[in-house]
């Protein structure tokens, strides 16, 4: 988590602070000594990857508030929104996840929330004051993956029904001259396992761009570049905006080439990398 305060000269400022976890599992955090009275807003930037995270970071607008003068917006970039794949109740019993972490964050009254790529739009109709960081903008920043797409030379993938309204918004933001094919995932109704992937289109000798919001563990694209490689494919690069990557990067290794990705899970550091597998990390 990376606090810091935009001055009215137009300077920016680290906000110091200490944080720890007390042997009985309670968060604590402190700032240092800091001089608010210059500061135009104050902005906290956090990676929230477990649950003692959010924690922390509610403790930390709390303190922040106690600290800064009563004018003094806050806002909150918060790049991967924790929780956002529960957004509906599949089964009865079952607690509506994304709700309960948007109540957290609107319950701080922050000035604005920004999120990158939400997993659907129910987190940003859930959030107040939120901007939702669009895939098109963030594939905007890796310049060579906007050239390629550009120029026509990828053919995009969406990987099932939810990641293609999407995927078509690139295809247009890029200039319309880019193909898509769909892809679908066949699940058994009783264990939601993936039990087939098929491909509507034609992939022989096409260079492939598959693109989704999410990967956690990573099979439902390595299942899917099975069957695009099967079909002829010439090279399959993966765009995912939250590469969470729990298994590695070496279970993309001799299906997929190229996987882009920003920091908004993990940083480039913490991945092994793969001989055979490119990592782009799209770094904001």
């Amino acid at each position: 988590m990376k606090v810091t305060s935009y001055e009215f000269s137009g300077n920016k400022k680290d906000v110091k602070y200490e944080a720890f976890t007390f042997s009985g599992g309670e968060e604590h955090i402190r700032f240092k000594a800091f001089d608010f009275r210059d500061c135009e807003k104050v902005q906290i930037t956090a990676r929230v990857t477990n649950s003692s995270h959010i924690m922390r970071l509610l403790m930390a607008v709390d303190a922040l508030k106690r600290l800064c003068l009563a004018r003094t917006p806050i806002e909150l970039v918060l790049p991967y929104f924790p929780y956002a794949r529960q957004d509906r109740v599949c089964v009865s019993g079952e607690a509506l996840g994304a709700k309960v972490m948007a109540s957290l964050i609107n319950q701080l009254a922050l000035d604005k929330v920004t999120v990158w790529d939400a997993h659907s739009d129910v987190v940003p109709a859930l959030l107040e004051r939120v901007e939702n960081v669009e895939q098109t903008t963030l594939i905007s920043q890796c310049p060579a993956l906007q050239q390629q797409l550009q120029c026509g030379a990828l053919t995009l993938v969406s990987p099932d029904a939810g990641a293609s309204k999407k995927t078509l918004k690139i295809a247009q933001h890029f200039g319309g001259e880019v193909e898509v094919i769909q892809a679908q995932k066949v699940r058994n109704l009783k264990t939601g396992e993936i039990v087939q992937t098929q491909v509507l289109g034609e992939v022989k000798g096409k260079d492939l761009l598959i693109v989704d919001d999410i990967c956690d563990g990573g099979r439902t694209f390595t299942e899917l570049a099975k069957v695009l490689k099967s079909q002829g494919a010439n090279s399959i690069a993966l765009y995912v905006t939250h590469g969470i990557f729990s298994q590695g990067l070496g279970v993309f290794s001799g299906l997929i080439d190229t996987v882009y990705t920003t920091n908004s899970c993990r940083d480039k550091g913490d991945l092994a990398e793969h001989h055979d597998v490119q990592l782009n990390m799209i770094e904001l």
